[in-house]
């Protein structure tokens, strides 16, 4: 589990020039940056669907794979990211995801849409290194939070006590005391930081919320 709550950026990009912008508008402030790779299929939006670099930084990047085919992905695109977040509503062979991004020396997690119940991922638990708990339904920036997915977040974390547990949608300084205390250590923002005038303030917003 990672030792510290961590304030993660996301990221939505549809061309090579608005992705360089964006992460260095955050890079400075945060070690983990998320990217919202969506296919127009999955969700009804795109992003990072083309053939993108990342700028030089010490961040990491784990990559949120909105999309229809997270094999095909993860074989062209491994070398550019650290851990990958794929839905397990996408994964017709989940234990197949696993290995894959293993064999790539990469962390691996499960997406789970509001709708999608935590048993879907039980067999699997022990076998990845976070969960990434949906509070929206997925695709958009500012889509509206899903305060009764608190609960599903406070069950993993009793089914799981040292599981990486991540909230993604919605997530602005009135709802991240919510999912710190269901027990998310791992909290994704994406318009309230990246739409943000200071997004340094932004990020020091949603921090001094977190109970130490």
């Amino acid at each position: 589990m990672i030792e510290k709550k961590t304030i993660v950026p996301a990221i939505i990009a549809k061309t090579q020039e608005e992705l360089v912008k964006k992460i260095n508008k955050v890079k400075e402030y945060v070690e983990r940056v998320q990217l919202d790779v969506m296919d127009g299929k999955f969700v009804p939006n795109n992003s990072l669907d083309f053939d993108f670099e990342l700028p030089k930084t010490n961040c990491h990047f784990e990559a949120h794979l909105m999309i229809q085919n997270p094999l095909k992905w993860i074989e062209k695109n491994y070398k550019k990211i650290d851990t990958v977040l794929a839905h397990i509503e996408t994964c017709e062979n989940p234990k197949e995801v696993i290995d894959l991004a293993r064999e790539k020396n990469k962390f691996i997690g499960f997406v789970l849409n509001p709708e999608t119940p935590l048993n879907k991922i039980s067999d699997f638990i022990n076998d990845i290194d976070q969960v990434l708990i949906m509070t929206v339904n997925p695709g958009f920036y500012g889509s509206r939070f899903l305060p009764e997915m608190v609960d599903k977040i406070s069950n993993l974390r009793k089914i799981s006590p040292d599981l990486d547990i991540e909230v993604d949608g919605g997530v602005t300084p009135s709802t991240i005391g919510l999912v710190d205390k269901a027990g998310a250590n791992l909290f994704v923002s994406g318009s309230y930081i990246v739409k943000a005038d200071n997004i340094k303030q932004a990020i020091s917003n949603l921090k001094n919320i977190l109970s130490e």
